[in-house]
């Protein structure tokens, strides 16, 4: 099992969308977790469009912690995102909390569910969290640390770039204390097609990958092109565009998912005994 987490900084640089959108398109059984401290129900009310029942997700894992019954809660409270995919590509979703006020209760259950999480080994089946915003009351802290990577999620506009610098400097510096850099990366929502030409005839281009990762000081794991329209099928429940499964938008968080597991392979074979085997 594979534990990964997405994150922002700052403003809506498409987290939420972003993680729907690469549990949708993984490689393995997945289940995406909902931990959004905003309690902003992207998913009931964008990808489901309003007409799936929430369920208590993590209020109810948090009230059966108490009780001592966690891991038998778990499997009921996640819904099934998509019935038509094949059992290897299963996509599952644990709801998060309805309001923000929620979000401390949930301190206590991070460690445990981490626990959890990782006997889903046993199934093939890996984990990606959508985080929100780093730093609001409740957030995931556990999670991020515990992750088999951690991805900052920011656009490449200059505003994006300036809110996230802060924050890089942050997880730089816990991932090093622990040698865990290599746990850590940016996703990079590209929104370059998107930017218009100004009246001298110069286009206005939007940072590289190059520039962020340098001003960062964090690898860019992978990037996706920004497609509003494509973007709606996950973030609002849109109807399917024409060469959706073509589009930019779809390549973007295939290449993403596979640039992920290239790097989860890399980290683990760098943790692998040497010496014929032997540690």
């Amino acid at each position: 099992m594979a534990l990964i987490v997405l994150a922002s900084a700052s403003g809506s640089p498409g987290v939420s969308t972003t993680a729907l959108g690469l549990t949708l398109n993984w490689h393995s059984p997945v289940l995406l977790i909902d931990a959004d401290p905003t309690g902003s129900s992207a998913v009931f009310a964008g990808y489901f469009h309003g007409t799936q029942e929430p369920t208590g997700g993590l209020i109810n894992l948090a009230l059966s912690l108490r009780e001592g019954t966690l891991a038998d809660t778990l499997p009921r409270e996640t819904l099934l995102l998509d019935p038509e995919a094949p059992a290897e590509r299963s996509a599952w979703f644990l709801p998060g909390i309805r309001a923000h006020e929620q979000a401390p209760s949930l301190l206590p259950l991070w460690d445990p569910l981490i626990e959890q999480l990782r006997a889903l080994e046993r199934n093939g089946q890996d984990v990606i969290v959508d985080a929100g915003r780093l730093g609001l009351a409740g957030w995931p802290q556990p999670l991020i640390a515990a992750a088999d990577l951690t991805l900052l999620v920011t656009r490449n506009c200059l505003p994006a770039l300036a809110g996230a610098t802060s924050w890089a400097k942050t997880l730089r510096a816990q991932f090093a204390a622990v040698g865990g850099l290599s746990r850590l990366g940016v996703l990079l929502v590209d929104e370059d097609r998107r930017w218009p030409t100004v009246p001298t005839g110069a286009r206005v281009r939007p940072y590289t990958a190059r520039h962020i990762a340098k001003a960062l000081q964090i690898p860019v794991v992978s990037s996706v092109d920004w497609e509003p329209e494509a973007a709606e099928v996950y973030s609002h429940g849109a109807r399917k565009p024409r060469k959706f499964e073509s589009s930019g938008l779809l390549r973007g968080y295939r290449a993403s998912a596979a640039a992920i597991q290239s790097i989860l392979a890399a980290n683990q074979a760098a943790l692998a005994p040497t010496n014929g085997g032997r540690a």
